[in-house]
């Protein structure tokens, strides 16, 4: 079984107000990368959020791990903590990639089925990007990580064992950091 973390517990300062619950089409930005989930037939998905946007989702049926500090890789070790111990994987998702596409979530999905490695990242024009997925004999030392390690390092440190799924979309590198990245993504502008 793969599951899902979905990253959203950042505080959303350079956007200067909640990304996470900002409108995007019907839905909002994080309502969005969910619903991409669910679309792509994943069962388990673990969101890791804020007081602010928990509060805010009182009835979307998701297991919800709350993270006040707003630091990915804490967010990370909660969300892997938080998975069902039948989970083989975790596909690592960030709560403000609402382009995120079905057929990439399926992509690194399939590649892991299909071959079991350790790591799976999809990669556009040479760079990786989100979904990333990490197998369960990883989860340790993620979990061990301290405070000045950074997942970056950590998948360098594993470049050699990472599966590249090539897609040809740049949806895999745009996250919404700023109100000109969320001008320029968003549905209809």
């Amino acid at each position: 079984m793969i599951s899902a973390i979905v990253l959203a517990a950042g505080k959303s300062t350079r956007m200067g107000r909640q990304k996470m619950l900002m409108p995007w089409g019907d839905t909002t930005v994080l309502g969005k990368v969910v619903q991409t989930l669910r679309n792509s037939e994943v069962k388990e998905i673990i969101l890791v959020a804020n007081p602010e946007v928990s509060a805010r989702l009182t009835d979307c049926g998701l297991r919800i791990a709350l993270n006040s500090t707003g630091e990915m890789l804490t967010s990370l070790q909660l969300g892997l903590q938080a998975l069902n111990p039948s989970a083989q994987a975790a596909l690592i998702c960030l709560g403000d990639q609402p382009q995120m596409e079905e057929r990439s979530v399926r992509a690194v999905c399939e590649a892991f089925l299909n071959g079991k490695p350790n790591l799976v990242a999809p990669s556009y024009r040479m760079r990786r990007g989100h979904p990333w997925l990490a197998a369960r004999p990883l989860w340790g030392e993620i979990l061990a990580l301290d405070a000045n390690q950074s997942m970056r390092e950590f998948l360098n440190n594993h470049a050699d064992e990472i599966q590249y799924v090539n897609l040809d979309t740049p949806t895999i590198l745009q996250d919404l950091d700023t109100l000109e990245d969320y001008l320029k993504y968003k549905p209809g502008m």
